[in-house]
């Protein structure tokens, strides 16, 4: 495979059929079926979707996936110095036989990309991720009202956020990594709805600063995997709430070899297991992160030729469908998903069905369609 170099300013330049398959998890067999479920219509102002990264997804009222916002490269490559767009179009879905349909198009009042997107019970708390610096701080909370959806402010951070992650337990959202304040960190906060109270907590350990790192919330504690800033992370680590203190737990790999979640996006399956999907390649990342410095001139010019030329399966994106079970602290995969793999997709799951949707396919190139997975227990 080609070393290409992936730009370690992966903000400003990437983000910047059918298949089955059998694992066995936590003692059971399951079998995951994949189909396209459609794309997206095109935005407000386009002809066509062309797909975003970095989007905002959720689930609402159980039966409705919601999407929107994200980023792409509408008028021009990135090689050819295309400018970066965001988006203020948000999508209600419905699933009918295995398709997504639209059953609402809207516009948010700003175009919004790489915040943080938290399902609850009653609807999808999205943090931060606004191209309006004034916006950059909000808590926006997404629901259902009179059959229509419905998107209101309910908060402001003390800082902007981009690329972080973020969970909801017992009223409070923890807000942990990504660029804070435009600057990358492992800094976790708690944010009381209530009260909206805003605490400082022990930060994610393990390095200084991390960025798109995957979690959720497990068996009543915090888990948060991978991630990266100079170079691709594959560690895990586990919170506890009462104690505000964390563990190391088994760092993402199968069969001995380390797997980067960064990029990645993750959904809750039950109260001790988490599905990912995506993730950029470590050894592709991280030798890029250390020649970027280097290249000048012409050798810069050739390498971005051959980097934004290539096809995406030679950017060796992680294609496994990862589970990892909380209460055995081990990772299993469901096999190899039949479509490109795609980082800053939207994900969600009702059910026994998992919806990917949309997401960055190689280095400043997005999909526009969506698929549905449908997860069966033999």
């Amino acid at each position: 495979m080609k070393k290409f170099v992936f730009a370690a300013i992966v903000s400003a330049l990437v983000l910047t059929g059918c298949s089955s398959n059998n694992v066995r998890t936590a003692g059971v067999e399951r079998k995951v079926t994949w189909e396209y479920a459609g794309s997206l219509p095109a935005q407000k102002g386009f002809e066509h979707n062309i797909g975003t990264a970095g989007v905002l997804s959720g689930v609402l009222e159980g039966k409705y996936v919601v999407v929107g916002g994200g980023a792409n490269f509408p008028y021009d490559s990135v090689l050819n110095g295309g400018a970066k767009k965001l988006y203020s179009d948000i999508y209600l879905l419905e699933e009918k036989d295995n398709k997504l349909e639209v059953v609402e198009h809207i516009n948010l009042d700003n175009e919004i990309g790489y915040g943080a997107s938290v399902t609850v019970e009653n609807g999808v708390y999205y943090i931060g991720g606004s191209a309006n610096a004034d916006a950059d701080n909000d808590i926006l909370f997404l629901s259902m009202k009179d059959g229509k959806l419905n998107v209101e402010k309910v908060g402001d951070l003390p800082f902007t956020l981009q690329n972080g992650a973020a969970v909801e337990h017992n009223g409070k959202l923890y807000v942990m990594s990504g660029k804070q304040g435009g600057k990358a960190t492992s800094k976790m906060y708690s944010y009381d709805l209530a009260t909206k109270e805003v605490v400082e907590l022990a930060p994610v350990p393990g390095q200084a600063t991390r960025t798109q790192a995957v979690s959720q919330v497990l068996n009543g504690n915090l888990y948060v995997f991978s991630g990266g800033d100079a170079i691709a992370y594959t560690d895990g680590y586990k919170y506890d709430f009462d104690k505000n203190e964390w563990t190391e737990v088994a760092s993402v790999e199968l069969n001995g070899k380390g797997i980067s979640l960064l990029g990645a996006n993750s959904v809750k399956l039950n109260d001790k297991e988490m599905l990912v999907i995506g993730g950029f390649n470590k050894e592709v990342y991280d030798n890029a992160v250390a020649n970027l410095g280097s290249l000048k001139g012409e050798a810069l010019a050739n390498f971005r030729a051959g980097y934004f030329g290539a096809d995406p399966a030679e950017f060796n994106w992680n294609r496994e469908v990862l589970v990892y079970n909380a209460e055995a602290n081990t990772w299993k995969s469901l096999g190899q998903i039949p479509f490109d793999a795609p980082c800053g997709e939207g994900l969600a799951v009702i059910g026994n069905k998992i919806f990917s949707i949309n997401g960055e396919v190689k280095p400043g190139v997005r999909t526009p369609r969506m698929y549905t997975g449908t997860l069966l227990a033999k």
